[in-house]
């Protein structure tokens, strides 16, 4: 198989470098895009104390009520449009976006940028990060 790629390489040279140069590109932009508008644990609690930030938590009702950072609103991510009315009043101040582990909310911050927000932040490493960074966290499961 590997003989095949390299005849095809020798072969093709044009073509092959043509295909890297596509995909270092894509690479490099993947990276740029996804560490855009992300901030630390550190930035987003700044961001909370100095400038009212609103958290949105973006997980499954299961999981927010596991843990959570104080003062989150909890809207799963599959249902963010449909209740985009709820965040009507932070429109013009920051509000930073959280998921489990900071996958899920690249998409969630450019609907809410379409939708007029002008301060969308989203927490680089999600809940995993903050937990992991030994950040405060409510529970709100049931106690007996």
């Amino acid at each position: 198989m590997f003989d095949r790629f390299l005849e095809f390489a020798t072969h093709h040279p044009l073509l092959v470098g043509a295909f890297v140069v596509v995909l270092l590109i894509w690479a490099l932009y993947e990276a740029r895009r996804s560490g855009a508008n992300a901030v630390s644990s550190s930035e987003a609690t700044h961001l909370i104390n100095r400038e009212d930030a609103q958290i949105v938590d973006l997980r499954e009702a299961k999981e927010f009520k596991a843990g959570y950072i104080a003062g989150a609103i909890n809207i799963p991510n599959g249902k963010l449009e449909s209740r985009l009315g709820e965040l009507e009043n932070f429109k013009d101040q920051p509000v930073i976006l959280v998921c489990k582990a900071g996958q899920q909310s690249s998409a969630a911050a450019l609907k809410l940028e379409k939708a007029g927000f002008t301060k969308v932040k989203r927490l680089r490493g999600g809940m995993a990060q903050w937990q992991a960074d030994d950040l405060p966290t409510v529970n709100k499961s049931k106690k007996k």
